[in-house]
């Protein structure tokens, strides 16, 4: 018996309003309109599609948005959500749990005939490698002409691409390094038939945009939001908890929380994992590299008030003396870490026992514009949240008229 997705979101039983919502973007989209060309945010176009341009693409985009470094046997043999995929979810409960599709990869008359209710379009979807972060090997049944998953796999972009929108809410051009705030992974996990019921209900509890990389090592749920991987150039120690550098975390998150086939040695987790041959380490060098091309997004036109924003900006560097921690360009003063008291959030994700450095890095403020929640736990909604606890914690005694120009200056990076 199969978990159902439906009972896994608030969104349930959405689906006819979400089919007119869609084919009301499909009608104003004009049945599409695709880029001819590799685009700015690294999208690759149909005619590049026909012509090999994956293969060619720069290798550690390749390996960001397609590797599954090997962790098929994981998530097809052990967790066994393929059986759920090609059963249970249609391309509307996918939108609904947060996965996103590449327009880029489809015919551009596919979704204006598909069923989007049907779970054999899911699978077309995944043929096609258009399930930003899924990976599956797709085949036809001789008897009954249907498609089944040989096996499935997850990639980098899971968890840390979006889309442009620009077909429909969650279907366009990909956008590399922004995190999926929309993508309920503890959702997803859950519905395995592998898992025990107290374990599920843990994973479902995490809700979207959130997910915990260490509940696997101590048992404790502490889910934090999902970070960006644009940025990091010139950004020490990229964690919540200071725990770098890159290679590291992208090392650590291959081998125990994506399952890759890999080696990773870790004494105060208590990890020494090594496996031959490792698919993770040959990666890692090109993936930094691409990684670090991922620029911060500037805010769209309109987002914030310039005059206030440039006021905002003096009361961030002088009278509040954000900058004194956030200290620009980069607006963090890692590698420094800071103990958990001095920060208005909850200590319980730094003091836990899988936590090395027991200790926080200083938050980069980049793309703030499009990432709330705020802090590690998403406790501030709003940036205006934000000011309000700083001020408040820090005695600041701003004025209101200073915290709403600060809020200016922050929704400007």
């Amino acid at each position: 018996m199969h978990f159902n997705y439906r009972n896994l979101h608030p969104m349930a039983g959405s689906k006819r309003r979400l089919t007119t919502l869609l084919c009301l973007f499909l009608f104003l989209a004009g049945a599409f309109a695709f880029k001819a060309v590799h685009s700015e945010d690294g999208s690759f176009s149909r005619r590049h599609h026909h012509r090999g341009g994956i293969a060619r693409a720069m290798p550690g985009k390749q390996i960001f948005r397609h590797d599954t470094f090997g962790n098929e046997p994981f998530w097809t043999g052990q967790l066994r959500l393929h059986e759920v995929i090609q059963t249970a979810v249609d391309p509307l409960t996918a939108l609904e749990l947060g996965l996103k599709v590449d327009a880029d990869r489809l015919p551009k008359d596919f979704l204006g005939r598909a069923d989007l209710e049907d779970p054999q379009t899911t699978l077309e979807l995944l043929r096609r490698d258009a399930v930003l972060g899924l990976k599956a090997k797709v085949k036809r049944n001789r008897k009954t002409g249907d498609l089944q998953i040989v096996k499935l796999g997850t990639t980098c972009a899971l968890c840390h691409s979006v889309v442009d929108d620009s077909v429909a809410p969650g279907i366009g051009s990909r956008l590399d390094g922004w995190a999926n705030l929309d993508l309920n992974v503890g959702a997803i996990v859950a519905s395995s038939p592998a898992i025990d019921e107290s374990t599920k209900e843990v994973f479902r509890s995490w809700g979207p945009g959130r997910y915990d990389p260490y509940f696997n090592q101590d048992s404790q749920s502490l889910p934090v939001v999902l970070p960006p991987a644009y940025g990091l150039q010139g950004v020490e120690l990229e964690t919540f908890l200071g725990v770098g550098p890159i290679s590291y975390w992208n090392r650590y998150v291959a081998v125990t929380q994506m399952h890759g086939q890999g080696s990773f040695f870790e004494p105060a987790l208590g990890l020494d994992i090594r496996v031959r041959p490792d698919r993770v380490r040959p990666k890692l060098n090109a993936l930094l590299k691409y990684q670090l091309t991922l620029k911060t997004p500037p805010p769209p036109d309109g987002f914030f008030d310039p005059a206030a924003a440039a006021r905002g900006e003096e009361i961030f560097i002088n009278k509040a003396g954000c900058a004194t921690c956030h200290v620009p360009p980069t607006f963090t003063d890692a590698p420094l870490l800071w103990d958990p008291e001095f920060i208005p959030t909850n200590p319980a994700y730094a003091l836990r026992p899988a936590s090395i450095t027991k200790k926080w890095r200083t938050t980069p403020l980049r793309g703030l514009w499009q990432h709330a929640p705020y802090f590690h736990d998403g406790s501030a909604e709003t940036l205006e949240d934000v000011v309000e606890i700083y001020d408040l914690w820090f005695g600041l005694d701003l004025t209101p008229e200073e915290k709403a120009d600060l809020v200016q200056f922050l929704r400007s990076l």
